[in-house]
């Protein structure tokens, strides 16, 4: 793989963005870094470059992608909606203008003849202006090469723990893609650390599909209207199957009382465990991984899949994980934990 771009001077990161939108024009497959997490980037209007993304994930060609558009606000993101969108909702411009750029994916009616690939088939299409610069950079870059929108997907495998630093995408796709240079730009840690929260706004109403780290309440007001629970008619959306963000290692949610009482039990021989809790616990064996869970949302989730990551090695065989509060402000969280946890 190409060195990432992290350290280097501005003239080399620059030179970075524009060698990465020019293999994008070219077809061709790039790393790049959000404020949620690293995503696995093509020009969404190049279907065989949308195909190479789905290739390289193991990802079914009928789960949709979301597409990043470029913007610092709404005279900027607009050229780009309007290519791939038509008929917007009255609130998913009241969301737009809330929340891009930023941590908010929408979905939306798809205008015939764009995007198809990346849409999987489906007559919506999922949009987002993501808020990291390093990402607004290429998108800007891209756009003024005549590329609107880049399908960018997480950067791992499907199904697996999303990468949230450049090394994770290193690690994900070494020696899978055909071609072996991907450049992956490097923004440091996700300071998101979650995927987008993803509301559909194709069907006359805002619906909550994925939650995320924005807050229910300040979404339901820039909405104007309170969200709608996901039903049997919504929308395929990214990361919303029953079993997905998961590592190797089997993941349980417990509480802590559960936790303590399994490695009392297990007392010196425990092995092959690694527990994430927010509560101490305390272990007899030497060979049990334990790592401290934040008490805020915000740090844990800023944290959360690269600690999944960390305590996935060293053959350790289950994560024991002490459930998130029922707190509004932990969905996001609970919402992976219980996916990576089926």
């Amino acid at each position: 793989m190409a060195p990432a771009a992290s350290g280097d001077t501005l003239a080399q990161a620059q030179a970075a963005t524009a060698e990465a939108a020019r293999r994008l024009r070219a077809g061709q497959l790039v790393g790049l870094p959000t404020e949620t997490v690293y995503g696995l980037a093509a020009d969404a209007d190049q279907a065989e470059a949308v195909a190479r993304i789905f290739a390289a994930k193991g990802r079914p060609s009928d789960h949709p992608l979301i597409v990043h558009v470029a913007g610092a606000d709404p005279a900027q993101w607009r050229a780009a909606v309007d290519h791939y969108a038509r008929d917007l909702p009255d609130f998913a411009e009241r969301l737009m203008a809330a929340f891009w750029p930023g941590p908010l994916t929408l979905i939306l009616p798809r205008r015939p003849g764009v995007g198809q690939a990346a849409a999987g088939g489906q007559d919506s299409i999922g949009l987002r202006c993501p808020g990291h610069p390093v990402a607004q950079a290429l998108l800007q870059a891209c756009q003024a090469a005549g590329v609107l929108g880049l399908a960018a997907p997480s950067a791992n495998r499907f199904g697996r723990v999303s990468p949230t630093t450049a090394g994770h995408v290193q690690d994900e796709f070494q020696g899978l893609l055909d071609d072996d240079a991907l450049l992956v730009l490097d923004g440091g840690p996700c300071p998101v650390g979650i995927e987008s929260t993803i509301i559909d706004c194709s069907r006359g109403r805002p619906v909550l599909l994925r939650p995320g780290m924005l807050p229910l309440s300040a979404l339901e007001a820039a909405a104007g209207q309170p969200l709608g629970a996901r039903d049997e008619h919504a929308p395929r959306a990214s990361g919303t199957l029953a079993s997905h963000y998961a590592p190797s290692a089997r993941v349980r949610l417990m509480s802590a009382g559960d936790i303590q009482a399994a490695l009392d039990v297990l007392g010196a021989d425990a092995r092959h465990i690694a527990v994430y809790s927010r509560a101490p616990i305390a272990c007899a064996s030497p060979h049990v991984r334990r790592e401290r869970m934040p008490e805020q949302a915000g740090a844990c989730a800023q944290e959360l899949f690269a600690v999944l990551r960390a305590l996935d090695r060293h053959d350790t065989k289950l994560i024991w994980v002490e459930t998130p509060p029922a707190d509004p402000a932990w969905d996001g969280v609970r919402d992976r934990l219980t996916r990576a946890a089926a």
